[in-house]
């Protein structure tokens, strides 16, 4: 069923393997903005060296976290 849906040109076999298939669908994933232990959790990867190749944070979110703490309302 993989050959089929993969098939390059209408060949069979001349498109994704599974192992393709789970890298792109990992990439797809970090593109989206999951987390680093999302994507871990996902692929089964232990060590998170391993999966950081899918892990593209939007320039948004890095904003998002590096921004200053914002200021509390409360008094001491």
């Amino acid at each position: 069923m993989l050959d089929e849906h993969t098939a390059v040109g209408g060949v069979p076999g001349t498109g994704w393997d599974l192992h393709e298939w789970r890298h792109s669908g990992l990439t797809h994933l970090g593109a989206a903005g999951a987390s680093l232990l999302m994507l871990m959790t996902k692929s089964r990867h232990k060590k998170p060296e391993n999966a950081r190749k899918y892990f593209h944070p939007s320039p948004e979110a890095i904003a998002e976290i590096t921004q200053p703490p914002r200021a509390c309302g409360s008094r001491r």
